[in-house]
């Protein structure tokens, strides 16, 4: 018979960890504690998620905003310096900016309106729409933003004043704000650039440098290395990081490439079971609210095994089911579909209207959202997640 349970997700308690403890090891008596004790077995193409947060911590991987000031003073060699386009942020961004106010050098600070990268709102778009002010064109000073009645708001999650909050980070004189979405208006002020956006980085570097721009770093290109004896990425360098205490930071985890495929190989060493690791950050969703998108990671998922490279290739069977009861074939819609299924799995092309509305999203945004959402950033303490069933279909049976 077909089986009558489609995808589960399970939340899967774990220790607290710290620095120096063996990550692979906790995650293996993890699962195997949970699936002693709740009844259940590891099948092929299960699916094992660990947050990256519990691997960056077990690897030590922090570093402070005097390791971030001593990179970047090495890196950038003048007096002021323009910071572009941050997200709006206390647990991603506050603390990055206080080790570049460390540094001495003056900062001017470029801020998207009226919104970040990630859907964080500076200021009332209808008021501005109102005032006649083009956020394609017009760069407006802290003065501007300040003068005009209604223009400016406060965070609609945590009622911060983010400009002010940045704006208090460095002695006075010290920093200039501005807000702007031309990357190349910072060039007006000097040639030294640090991008800060997470997403648009790679694009807003390209620009800064073919208008004219002497040193361009992003946050990703600070922290690639140890900074006496701090945590690094070699990839991500400062993006990804989060809060950690008043002056220290825990960076994205690195080597987890090399960390899910040893759990993939001590999994079906163990249990005789090929299953799929990730290791997981942020999810990629928005709130319909607020129009903030999760994402403030540079990715979803910065390490997993190779069957999770790829998107999904399914058919749309609400679309199938109402496409066979168009044609008058009531009794046998199941029959029908199951053969599309089937064809579809040895190969066979199927019409696009049939797989219409299916997202081509990557395996690992999906699954690495879904692990988010189950694991959460709270308290419930399952930084892994175990998700079976989710390459299974309609014909899957027992």
């Amino acid at each position: 018979m077909a089986r009558r349970v489609g995808t589960i997700a399970r939340g899967i308690r774990a220790p607290l960890v710290k620095a120096g403890d063996d990550v692979i090891s906790v995650v293996m008596d993890s699962i195997g504690k949970a699936c002693k004790e709740e009844g259940f077995s590891l099948r092929d193409k299960d699916v094992i998620g660990i947050t990256e947060s519990f691997v960056a911590r077990t690897q030590g991987n922090y570093a402070t905003i005097y390791d971030i000031a001593h990179d970047l003073s090495a890196k950038m060699s003048g007096q002021e310096i323009a910071v572009l386009f941050p997200i709006l942020s206390r647990n991603r961004f506050y603390l990055i900016l206080k080790g570049i106010a460390l540094t001495g050098k003056t900062v001017h600070l470029f801020l998207n309106y009226p919104n970040d990268e990630v859907g964080n709102p500076l200021m009332d778009r209808n008021v501005m729409y109102e005032r006649g002010i083009n956020p394609y064109n017009d760069l407006l000073s802290e003065h501007d933003y300040r003068s005009i009645e209604g223009l400016s708001i406060r965070h609609p999650f945590t009622s911060v004043d983010y400009v002010e909050l940045y704006k208090g980070v460095f002695p006075e004189g010290r920093v200039h704000i501005y807000f702007s979405n031309d990357p190349r208006i910072a060039l007006k002020y000097c040639k030294e650039i640090l991008v800060a956006n997470i997403h648009e980085r790679a694009w807003t570097k390209k620009i800064l440098r073919q208008a004219g721009a002497s040193n361009v770093l992003g946050l990703d290109d600070l922290l690639t290395k140890p900074i006496n004896g701090s945590g690094y990425n070699p990839e991500y360098g400062l993006l990804g990081s989060n809060m950690a205490s008043g002056e220290k930071l825990k960076l994205f985890p690195h080597d987890c490439e090399q960390i899910c495929a040893e759990i993939q190989r001590r999994i079906r060493e163990e249990y005789g079971v090929d299953v799929e690791v990730l290791v997981y950050g942020d999810g990629a969703f928005k709130d319909p609210k607020t129009g903030i998108w999760e994402l403030a990671d540079p990715v979803v998922s910065p390490g997993f095994t190779k069957g999770l490279i790829g998107t999904p290739n399914e058919l749309k069977l609400k679309y199938l089911i109402d496409s066979e009861l168009d044609r008058g074939k009531s009794n046998a819609v199941e029959d029908a579909v199951l053969g599309r299924i089937l064809q579809k799995k040895r190969g066979i092309s199927t019409d696009k209207e049939e797989s219409l509305g299916t997202t081509p999203r990557m395996y690992t945004d999906l699954i690495g959202s879904l692990c988010d959402l189950v694991s959460g950033s709270g308290d419930k303490g399952t930084p892994i997640v175990l998700v079976q069933g989710y390459f299974d279909d309609y014909t899957k049976e027992w």
